[in-house]
């Protein structure tokens, strides 16, 4: 789930561990591959709920889902370690991913079959055959909430809207 703020913001990775004692750290990615990251723009990272910017000094695929990566002011093994676990997103004007798949409904609103506003899509958990989205609810709990396409009823991507059939109880 995206912090409050971020909601321009695209989830690309999550630091894995540190590697190493000069600040390099291991990136789980999603939705991209490691060639596809472009250097010359910002990552982000969320410290006390505001997303922080750093830049790509090296980055070494490792498959085509990790990455070993030396960002700026992340100089140390304890800098490292402080990042461990941590979402890495990155601007949602620079990218596109998935222009047709969940990735791209982050920042949305979702609204239900009358058209109330549920909350915004912040997040989403690929589950083989059963892809959720994690909605951000105006009181502060998120909610998880099944995307079939037999639940859409419409969907606005110039209002960025996703009107679904939401199941009693999910919300």
């Amino acid at each position: 789930m995206l912090p409050t703020g971020t909601e321009n913001l695209l989830k690309i990775a999550q630091v894995l561990k540190s590697n190493g004692t000069d600040g390099e750290i291991l990136l789980g990615l999603r939705d991209i591959l490691p060639e596809d990251i472009d250097r010359e723009e910002p990552v982000f990272i969320v410290f006390d709920g505001l997303p922080v910017p750093f830049f790509i000094l090296s980055l070494s695929a490792r498959g085509r889902n990790r990455a070993l990566v030396r960002l700026n002011d992340i100089r140390t093994l304890e800098d490292a370690e402080e990042v461990v676990g941590r979402p890495v997103y990155v601007s949602a004007d620079t990218y596109s991913l998935e222009d047709d798949g969940p990735a791209s409904l982050v920042g949305w609103t979702l609204e239900d079959a009358a058209g109330n506003p549920c909350g915004t899509i912040s997040d989403y958990e690929d589950i083989p055959g059963n892809t959720c989205l994690y909605v951000a609810r105006p009181d502060g709990s998120t909610a998880l909430v099944p995307l079939h396409e037999d639940l859409v009823i419409a969907m606005d991507g110039e209002a960025r809207v996703l009107r679904m059939e939401i199941p009693q109880g999910l919300l």
